[in-house]
């Protein structure tokens, strides 16, 4: 295992084209010069990050992968292509029939490294904290799926991300582009163990082509013991679609920085979320959905739960530009706080500089409905099954709104277990 410095950096780039080679030393210059992240800064606040990444190390060799995800591969009996990235490398890869350019990041650059050129480590800037310089810097391997114009792939890829090393820290980069007037689905697993204590940075890079649509579902379920900071970064061109969920269940620290840029006229994004906290897990959203484009259309919905002694924190942000006019914009954040030990943060923002929009945004918290618990009990539920109907209910819908239902339909299995589990122990 190697620790984060320019030895380690030069290793995970010693196949780099000439373009990588210098992204990854500007990302190693920052890394360098910046501190870690404290709450005292306004877009960390809520968040007590207890460990350096000299806590961790690189591994060279991934550690021994899980077996397939039973619950999703029982959802996806069909994909257009899958692979494993473990540890950040890519252990496993079936490319598909061909239609579209999908597999390791590594050996992709190797054969054809300008048709990447302009995607690859350009979502997220390395300057913008020490995670993110890090991962430049210290990327190795990931995924890239490059759809060609033109093609509609109904399959979803499948992506299955883990982390399976102790001590170890982890940089896997997804990087997702869509040729004009394409359509591809793709799903990603994030997992580890409950007993392996990693810190994983995913960048997750999204360039969304011209009249293309793109359905992206993200399932989070990291290991008790696992800490995740992400990225995401999207940019959505003319008259094209973004349509992406999230489901965080997992992790001890879990963070997901996103930044969706409608650039083009008439794009749009579609985001829906969906995250439930237990004991002492912190769930950390920071959305920003920046309108640039004549036309465009932005919805965020995100529902949560929190319960033990759990946190959950969501800022959103709408920004819309001056030259952005004819815009629809609205973002929702329901939370239920299911113990008295749990908490949530919610706030939403705005920052709008056109003066021809339609734009909204609604934040609640609180627990369950006493009057609905009433109403079922009187139809003779006893009160622990009333409950869980309700937080059942409660995320459908969101859920229902995923991008790929077949997975919203784990998600939920998922949910109820959770919250089962919660009131056998008396969490709630």
């Amino acid at each position: 295992m190697k620790t984060l410095d320019a030895q380690a950096s030069a290793a995970a780039g010693a196949a780099d084209p000439g373009w990588l080679a210098a992204r990854r030393q500007a990302a190693l210059d920052y890394y360098d010069k910046l501190d870690m992240p404290s709450d005292r800064e306004e877009v960390w606040r809520y968040v007590d990050l207890d460990f350096t990444f000299d806590d961790f190390a690189l591994v060279e060799q991934p550690g021994e992968a899980h077996d397939i995800d039973t619950g999703i591969a029982a959802a996806l009996p069909e994909t257009a292509g899958w692979m494993r990235v473990v540890d950040g490398h890519a252990t496993a890869v079936d490319a598909g029939d061909g239609r579209a350019v999908f597999g390791s990041l590594r050996a992709l650059l190797a054969d054809n490294s300008e048709l990447f050129e302009p995607h690859v480590a350009q979502g997220t800037a390395s300057d913008l904290n020490k995670f993110a310089a890090a991962h430049t810097a210290f990327a190795g391997d990931g995924a890239i799926l490059v759809v060609p114009p033109g093609a509609a792939i109904e399959q979803p890829f499948f992506i299955d991300v883990q982390a399976a090393t102790d001590g170890a820290v982890a940089f896997p980069l997804v990087t997702l582009v869509t040729g004009r007037s394409s359509q591809a689905s793709v799903v990603i697993r994030y997992r580890s163990p409950d007993d392996v204590n990693a810190l994983v940075v995913p960048n997750l890079e999204l360039v969304v082509g011209a009249n293309s649509q793109l359905k992206v579902t993200v399932v989070q379920n990291w290991g008790t013991n696992t800490t995740s900071i992400s990225h995401l970064r999207a940019a959505v061109d003319r008259d094209a679609s973004l349509h992406l969920g999230e489901a965080g269940l997992g992790a001890a620290l879990s963070r997901l920085e996103l930044q969706i840029d409608l650039e083009g006229n008439g794009s749009s994004a579609n985001v829906v979320g969906a995250y439930f906290g237990d004991d002492t897990q912190t769930l950390d959203y920071r959305y920003t959905m920046h309108h640039q484009g004549l036309n465009t259309a932005s919805d965020m919905f995100l529902k949560g739960a929190v319960q033990g002694e759990s946190l959950s924190i969501f800022t959103g942000m709408i920004r819309i530009d001056e030259e952005a006019q004819k815009t629809n914009a609205f973002q929702t954040n329901r939370n239920l706080i299911l113990s008295d030990g749990a908490a949530a943060q919610s706030v939403p923002n705005l920052e709008i500089l056109a003066n021809d929009v339609r734009c909204g945004h609604g934040s609640t918290m609180g627990p369950l409905d006493e009057e609905q618990r009433y109403y079922l009990m009187s139809r003779g539920l006893d009160e622990p099954r009333s409950n869980r109907l309700l937080v059942h209910g409660f995320f459908n819908e969101a859920l229902e709104r995923f991008p790929e239902p077949a997975i919203a339909d784990v998600v939920t299995s998922w949910i109820d277990t959770k919250y089962r589990a919660a009131q056998e122990a008396g969490r709630v």
